[in-house]
């Protein structure tokens, strides 16, 4: 497996469309909150699998997985019933064994909500950290290096 220059996005954030649906939302028809949660981790299982370096291969080649270690949301402004968002991903930070992202939930460009989010490498056997595989590695710090100012 190798990593394909080309699918690393220009500007160094991937982006992922999502829909609200009626299950997604409270009582009050907004996007329930622990549901930002959910679109940002499809977000990024979507911005490996795009890279060329899906979170499965990780699995079965390194027996390795990202878990979260930390998280930080700012809820800005609610989402409602079938508003069509993106889910931006961007690198910020690849240490050894850890990972820093920022993702922005956005509807029509205006954030819903951030969340930066820290991702630990750990080993299945054990869920003691683990180094982030070499192509993987490769693939984030080019997101990264790609990165431009919002």
């Amino acid at each position: 497996m190798t990593l394909n220059p080309a699918s690393i996005p220009p500007d160094g954030r991937h982006r992922y469309a999502i829909r609200v649906y009626y299950e997604d939302t409270d009582a009050g028809g907004v996007v329930y909150h622990a549901n930002y949660l959910r679109y940002a981790e499809r977000a990024r299982t979507e911005a490996l699998r795009h890279l060329g370096v899906p979170h499965a291969e990780m699995l079965e080649q390194h027996g390795t997985m990202f878990m979260v270690r930390g998280l930080e949301v700012d809820y800005l402004k609610g989402a409602r019933l079938d508003d069509a968002l993106t889910v931006e991903t961007e690198v910020l930070d690849v240490g050894g064994a850890t990972v820093r992202l920022r993702q922005t939930v956005a509807n029509a460009g205006s954030p819903c909500a951030v969340l930066t989010v820290r991702l630990a490498c750990v080993r299945l056997d054990g869920h003691r950290p683990g180094r982030i595989p070499p192509l993987w590695r490769t693939a984030l710090s080019a997101m990264r290096d790609n990165r431009q100012p919002a």
